[in-house]
């Protein structure tokens, strides 16, 4: 009986496993020296690997452990089509399956082969990191496209992935659906992001969820209470039993949605034109030639003279300042209570974050919504009174209270927004709304702002505006 085949280095190789070693900590790579010439550094050779430094070149640190390239785990993405030679051949030599159960009853699975259900990814990944032989991973679509090989390539797992891609799921949905997705959002809804996802459903005409079991179709309808978009739902895409529908939210949360799905919600705004772009996904978008934010109340529709403006509200400075605290972002829900011109209503929008702004008064509201058209943000306009109106609103992450006092701010407070900025004329209000919200379980802070408008032609006064600036952060997030 022969001996073993010996590896590089003189390592014994096993059954089963590939002869080349590798380092799990990465060495810098150059090419073999001239003949004559000292090493520049480390390298490997054919039969050789070479860990001694040239002479004066700094020390470098010794490779944790040497394995062998058993822990590499080719991940095969699958979307109904045939499979390519690539993966049929991975699969022939596979000793180790994992995958969900429609993918191991595939007929180039080897009979042979362990099988593992893919629930847990990171359990998966300590199994095949245990395993000696050849591991395959199958995932429906791109399983680089918030699949699993982040999850497999985690530095805990020591892993080494070769990923065969295929066709993304989000890629086939919009096939289906007839539709360009360069300009769409792509989100994932788990249990905890449902509401984060509806979020961006809320502020966006054009978005792709890839849902799970609890965060599926009916339960994004259900949270889109009171807003309208069209759904298309496309269930179990690759298989036989494949299914789109198109419907309206509100007709979603009738029926029972089959595992897994994808769902495309449209709707809110203007689509976005494909002409000219140059970046995937729609951003929020401003008219021809605007650029920068805390523009004059007048860039949303008040009128020179300053008709149709709502106090210290709509100052670009203190507007500058409430949005720099208030930090509105892609998955927030903003409320603007108060929100007279829209112009926080839309600069909040303009960053991503779906808004609700609320005001009594009509014409706020017909403002509002003209000034949301004219930059093609999504922003739903709701009348009514604070505090009253506030009871049927869904929650909110951060809030800017543009008047209604105390009231108003306890009310507020008692949704437990993660921030909440506003203002006062004076210091004894700007005392009393700091100390409702103090009481309510919020850290306070308060700061005097002063800023003063020049006529550049005579370098003149023109304006003067001095306002409190209240903002506060519950306190079990304060730092």
């Amino acid at each position: 009986m022969g001996t073993a085949p010996r590896g590089p280095g003189g390592r014994r190789r096993t059954a089963g496993r590939r002869g080349r070693l590798r380092h799990v900590q990465r060495l810098g790579l150059t090419s073999p020296p001239r003949p004559g010439e000292p090493p520049a550094g480390r390298w490997y050779g054919p039969d050789t690997l070479t860990l001694a430094p040239p002479p004066g070149a700094p020390r470098l640190l010794p490779p944790r452990r040497l394995t062998t390239m058993a822990d590499r785990v080719t991940v095969i993405g699958w979307d109904g089509s045939p499979l390519t030679r690539a993966a049929t051949a991975a699969l022939s030599a596979a000793t180790l399956v994992a995958g969900a159960a429609h993918h191991l009853e595939l007929p180039e699975v080897p009979e042979r082969a362990e099988r593992i259900r893919l629930g847990s990814v990171d359990l998966a990944a300590r199994r095949i990191a245990g395993h000696r032989g050849s591991a395959v991973v199958l995932a429906d679509g791109d399983p680089g496209f918030f699949g699993v090989v982040r999850t497999l390539r985690a530095r805990e797992h020591g892993l080494e992935v070769e990923v065969v891609p295929a066709v993304s799921s989000v890629a086939t949905a919009f096939a289906r659906a007839g539709m360009p997705w360069d300009d769409a959002q792509v989100v994932v809804a788990h249990p905890r992001t449902l509401r984060r996802a509806v979020n961006v459903i809320r502020a966006h005409h054009k978005v792709a969820v890839l849902t799970s079991p609890g965060a599926g179709p009916a339960e994004l309808a259900l949270l889109l209470e009171g807003v309208h978009r069209t759904f298309v739902i496309c269930e179990e895409l690759g298989t036989v039993r494949e299914r789109v529908t198109v419907l309206t939210s509100d007709k979603t949360a009738d029926h029972t949605w089959r595992d897994p799905n994808v769902v495309i919600a449209v709707g809110g705004g203007p689509e976005t034109t494909a002409n000219g772009a140059w970046f995937a996904g729609r951003r929020p978008a401003q008219p021809e030639g605007v650029r920068g934010w805390a523009l004059p109340a007048s860039a949303y529709g008040a009128a020179p003279d300053g008709a149709g403006e709502c106090g210290e509200g709509e100052s670009p400075g203190l507007r500058a300042a409430q949005l720099a605290r208030l930090g509105p972002r892609t998955g927030d829900l903003v409320w603007d209570i108060g929100c007279g011109g829209g112009a926080l209503a839309v600069e909040a929008a303009r960053f991503g974050a779906a808004v609700l702004a609320v005001d009594s008064d009509p014409g706020a509201c017909e403002r509002t919504a003209a000034a949301a058209r004219d930059f093609q943000v999504g922003v739903q306009v709701v009348r009514g009174t604070a505090p009253h109106v506030l009871e049927r609103l869904p929650e909110p992450d951060v809030v800017r209270i543009g008047g209604g006092g105390v009231r108003v701010a306890v009310a507020v407070a008692d949704r437990r927004p993660e921030r909440i900025v506003t203002h006062a004329s004076n210091r004894d209000e700007a005392e009393a709304l700091g100390a409702a919200l103090t009481e309510n379980g919020y850290t306070v802070e308060c700061a005097l702002l002063q800023s003063v408008e020049l006529d550049t032609s005579d370098w003149a006064e023109r304006e003067r505006s001095v306002v409190f600036l209240l903002s506060a952060v519950r306190s079990d997030l304060a730092p």
